[in-house]
């Protein structure tokens, strides 16, 4: 996905400081990495994001890493891991429920 898709020029948020933005991003990530309940597929379902799609984001806005590091960067450990221990299989509800809230990221 394009970084800047849901960039809005002359929003506030474009304003705010580098270093509060990194903290609470960080908090967002270890809110998660302690939330395993909420399953990749339900955020999607209802955000159109998930856990990868921050992994996703940081690679795009620098991270010096592959796919995996920075996946295991969001989860805390190894993916692998991570589905091991947390992930449960996907019902063809929350499939189709993801399905739809990613159609809505796309940008006209």
């Amino acid at each position: 996905m394009d970084t800047n898709a849901f960039a809005n020029r002359g929003d506030q948020l474009d304003q705010l400081d580098d270093a509060a933005a990194a903290a609470a991003f960080r908090r967002l990530v270890r809110h998660l990495r302690h939330r395993h309940d909420a399953q990749n597929i339900d955020l999607m379902g209802l955000a159109g994001f998930c856990r990868n799609c921050l992994a996703d984001w940081i690679r795009e806005a620098g991270f010096d890493g592959d796919k995996e590091p920075a996946r295991a960067l969001i989860h805390g450990m190894a993916t692998a891991e991570w589905k091991e221990r947390y992930q449960s299989e996907a019902t063809p509800e929350q499939i189709a429920a993801m399905e739809a809230s990613v159609a809505k990221n796309a940008q006209d």
